[in-house]
């Protein structure tokens, strides 16, 4: 929102929240209809392409946004080198009001204009008329128009809202107040209606109009620089013509300077370009692919954990795991992302951050987790897993977090297979276990003498229950496979702090997977789930507490956190991918990976006094 919001700041249709787009459902019916039930000859294909055009657009711009947060994530011609966070994007989530805005208007026009209906597909005369048209008053009224936008008066009313973004993503570009937008629109509609009123308009000339600015305006605002120096060196006067990411970025960072729609011509003329833009374009092309401190291995969830990715929707990827109502008519994106990654899945990096002096990155292989459940699988995931390991030792990682990749003794030896097989690893294999391990126990009330277990029984289970017996606590089971199993791993002494219960009335329940809904009905009223696995209990019980998954606050210091990780709510981690970043912290030398002999009292105790000390906060 601009510091002193104006008149007409917010669009019409805000009231309708997500159901926003069906303001363009009247006009799509009846475009179909008419062209379905008309004869040939009355047919108005430019009529029906309207809405055709529209999702095309928004294909576009989510390809940029996905392209730029990649590019970004890796660091490679980065130009700001900072991080977003959850308010921006949380600003820019309505990116596509312009287009539902656009496309009204489409419709009106294309209705109630002599020439803009039944339009053929192509023209030579309205294409070229239209480039000159954009190229001379429409680059030259927007420079003015921009200007004007940075006096304090229309600044602070309205462009302000689109300069709260100092570090730019595609989606920026059109993140402006509705009454920004119809002043744009009207800009951009002088080529549009002088080639309806001349009668040499054409679909290519309207639809190549509009799709150049949604071009240009995405790749000014990436925030990485990806047009070569080669293009400027064979032609010279293009500088002139093409503005490039770093200039436009340059007007975000500086404000008063680069004020150019598409074409620094008008900067230099009027003696406003920053001259700092050219050192700033040659030295965003030299920056090279970053190499973190510390990788977060981790794998796809779901089909659809695609799309809360941080590559994928922004405004999906800043919640919890969210369902939406369309992803049902996302099925064949869905089904054919599946398919690819199955056959050619690769690990590929979808997050940066920064932490004091530690550079994070996640990194994703590409698999999911119901292929985790197919023995016939374990060999090629592994071989996934294993060269990521190899990668990032030769990339002088220096720790490497298994994240959800840690599922168990058959897969992988809780990690230890690759320390067992690469002994000479310089990079740390760290499993995040023993955080996993304390923030349970440090989620158990104060005073507890007893609590129920009920679930898979996993490294982080098995330590859970080896800390709590020997801290007194008795360990009651519902299960007589999972009580006699932990019978013979206890023994002695400890054997005795074990019990078998059959009514559930313990108030404090340790749950993992496999938790069944009729076992949460037993549960007493007020009971307290706090699970010890990655993936969180079902919420079934209204008059019970649930816990979310072992994980801890991050400090504010942690930059680019504008995503959400599984499950858990905004700036909160895992316990599991905390563990390997405080072990980078500590300059601790030892792997921490493989069996349960590394989860003791003291060690526990150890790392959890270090990520309090860096500044994470139990939930």
């Amino acid at each position: 929102m601009a510091s002193k919001p104006g008149i007409l700041t917010d669009w019409p249709w805000k009231p309708l929240g997500s159901f926003k787009h069906v303001v363009l459902l009247p006009w799509v019916v009846h475009s179909t209809y008419s062209f379905l039930v008309r004869n040939e000859n009355e047919r108005d294909l430019s009529n029906f392409l309207i809405f055709p055009f529209l999702v095309w657009r928004i294909l576009h711009n989510q390809l940029w946004i996905t392209l730029s947060r990649y590019k970004t994530a890796k660091g490679s011609s980065r130009i700001v080198d900072k991080g977003i966070e959850f308010d921006q994007v949380d600003r820019e989530r309505d990116w596509d009001d312009q287009i539902i805005f656009n496309g009204i208007l489409f419709y009106l026009g294309s209705k109630t204009l002599a020439g803009a209906s039944k339009l053929p597909m192509w023209r030579m005369d309205g294409v070229i008329l239209t480039i000159l048209i954009h190229m001379g008053p429409v680059e030259f009224l927007y420079y003015w128009l921009h200007r004007a936008l940075h006096h304090h008066f229309l600044y602070s009313r309205y462009h302000s809202h689109h300069h709260s973004s100092i570090v730019t993503e595609p989606i920026t570009s059109v993140i402006h107040p509705f009454a920004e937008h119809i002043a744009y629109f009207l800009l951009f509609s002088i080529p549009l209606l002088t080639t309806i009123f001349t009668g040499i308009a054409s679909l290519a000339s309207l639809v190549g109009y509009i799709t150049y600015i949604d071009l240009m305006n995405n790749m000014g605002h990436c925030n990485f620089e990806l047009i070569p120096s080669w293009l400027f060196s064979i032609f010279p006067p293009l500088k002139y013509l093409m503005y490039t990411p770093s200039f436009h970025s340059l007007h975000h960072t500086q404000f008063r300077t680069n004020y150019s729609l598409f074409m620094p011509f008008y900067d230099y003329i009027y003696g406003t370009m920053d001259k700092s833009s050219g050192s700033l374009y040659e030295n965003s092309l030299k920056r090279e692919e970053e190499s973190p401190d510390v990788v977060h291995l981790t794998h796809l969830t779901t089909p659809e954990s695609i799309y809360h990715l941080r590559l994928g929707f922004a405004s999906l990827a800043s919640k919890p795991h969210t369902k939406k109502w369309y992803f049902w008519l996302m099925w064949p994106v869905t089904l054919g992302s599946t398919v690819f990654t199955w056959v050619y899945g690769r690990t590929f990096v979808v997050e940066r951050h920064r932490f004091q002096k530690m550079r994070l990155q996640t990194w994703v292989i590409a698999r999911y987790n119901m292929q985790y459940l197919m023995e016939w699988k374990n060999e090629s995931i592994n071989s996934l897993i294993e060269e990521a390991i190899i990668e990032a030792d030769k990339r002088g990682v220096k720790v490497l977090s298994l994240g959800l990749l840690n599922q168990g003794e058959k897969l992988n030896g809780y990690g230890g297979l690759y320390v067992e097989r690469h002994p000479g690893l310089k990079v740390r294999v760290v499993d995040g276990s023993s955080l996993a391990v304390a923030v349970v126990l440090n989620s158990i009330p104060k005073g507890t003498t007893q609590i129920l277990f009920r679930g898979k029984l996993t490294k982080v289970a098995w330590g859970i229950v080896s800390v709590l017996s020997h801290r007194g606590i008795q360990v009651a089971t519902l299960r007589g496979e999972e009580y006699e199993k932990l019978s013979k791993y206890m023994g002695g002494k400890l054997k005795s702090n074990l019990l078998l219960s059959k009514s559930g009335s313990q108030k404090i329940w340790l749950v993992g997977d496999g938790l069944s809904k009729e076992e949460q009905e037993i549960a007493t009223k007020g009971t307290t789930f706090i699970p010890f696995s990655q993936f969180p209990p079902k919420k079934l019980r209204k008059d019970c507490i649930y816990h979310t998954t072992p994980a801890m606050k991050t400090p504010m210091s942690i930059e680019n956190v504008d995503s959400c990780e599984n499950w858990l709510p905004r700036r909160v981690m895992s316990a599991w991918r905390v563990g390997g970043i405080v072990h980078a912290m500590e300059g601790w030398e030892e792997h921490e990976c493989g069996f349960i002999d590394h989860i003791n009292n003291n060690n526990i105790h150890k790392v959890w006094e270090a990520s309090l000390r860096h500044g994470f906060q139990p939930l």
